[in-house]
């Protein structure tokens, strides 16, 4: 395409932007509204996404070794769970430091157990799945010199049901946003089009491509996707700064699980609406233009 053509393309698209005032303004208006939505939704999602890995990788199954069990037999037992397919981490925990763990949990009144502890011997295991939490603690718990083998078993099912479960309901949630968007810009290309029929169909009979009388429509789709990015994107910053300002402090005082860093999420999520705002832009104008450029 040459450069005279394509900016008489440009020039096209923009005059069709503001000579079409009212609809220009409701179409950006639903994409921001559309767009904002979708980039709370992902602001969100992203966050608990980030919980849901965090709860995950805590998972552990707690290997309670026989009180039987001599240092050798110890020792080849964490050599055949350091095998079992699936182990990513082995750590070895002696009663001892079971012991004191308690202590620490529930007071020096415990004390009096370190004469003869009666606790045994831990090896704490993680999954390199930790979706396979229970197949791992079930090949583990076949071993020999295994007394029991803990790993919330119901609990943990259930846990990865609901992040599963989760993740997919935004996940759709989100793609019906976007092809609300869609639908909307589409609609407003097709009312355009409507009112320009017989420009177009001028434009047709002096030999003007499909293309050329496209491409100002597609142009178009993407300046009101643009335009209608600005204000979700103001805001979607604003509105992460102050709760990640408000919220991390008190998180990190309780050990309680973090936020996605300010940076470089919320330029990451910028982009994102960006991107979407062009596509779905550029894409409902595309659709509206094939179906009904037909003269």
């Amino acid at each position: 395409m040459k450069a005279r053509t394509a900016g008489r393309h440009f020039r096209d698209s923009l005059k069709s932007i503001s000579r079409n005032g009212w609809m220009t303004f409701a179409s950006v208006s639903a994409v921001t509204v559309t767009l904002l939505l979708v980039g709370v939704f992902v602001m969100i999602m992203m966050n608990l996404s980030k919980v849901a890995d965090d709860l995950e990788k805590d998972v552990e199954i707690k290997v309670i070794v026989e009180l039987t069990a001599d240092d050798a037999s110890i020792s080849k037992l964490k050599e055949e769970i350091k095998h079992t397919t699936g182990v990513a981490e082995v750590l070895y925990s002696p009663k001892e430091d079971e012991l004191n763990k308690l202590v620490l949990d529930f007071g020096d009144d415990l004390l009096l157990f370190e004469q003869q502890n009666p606790l045994h011997n831990v090896f704490v295991v993680k999954a390199k799945n930790p979706q396979e939490t229970e197949v791992v603690a079930k090949k583990i718990d076949r071993l020999d010199n295994t007394f029991e083998v803990k790993y919330g078993e119901g609990k943990i099912e259930r846990l990865f049901s609901f992040l599963n479960t989760s993740r997919n309901v935004g996940l759709v949630l989100i793609l019906a946003l976007l092809f609300t968007a869609m639908f909307l810009i589409s609609n407003t290309i097709r009312i355009t089009i409507v009112a320009r029929r017989r420009d177009i169909e001028i434009m047709k009979l002096v030999g003007a491509t499909n293309w050329f009388i496209r491409i100002p429509f597609i142009l178009e789709g993407m300046w009101l996707g643009i335009l209608g990015s600005i204000i979700p994107i103001t805001l979607v910053s604003v509105l992460y700064y102050n709760i990640y300002k408000m919220l991390e402090p008190k998180l990190a005082q309780g050990n309680l699980f973090k936020l996605l860093d300010y940076s470089p999420f919320i330029y990451q999520v910028d982009a994102l609406i960006l991107l979407m705002g062009v596509l779905i832009g550029v894409w409902g104008s595309f659709m509206s233009v094939r179906k009904f450029l037909r003269v």
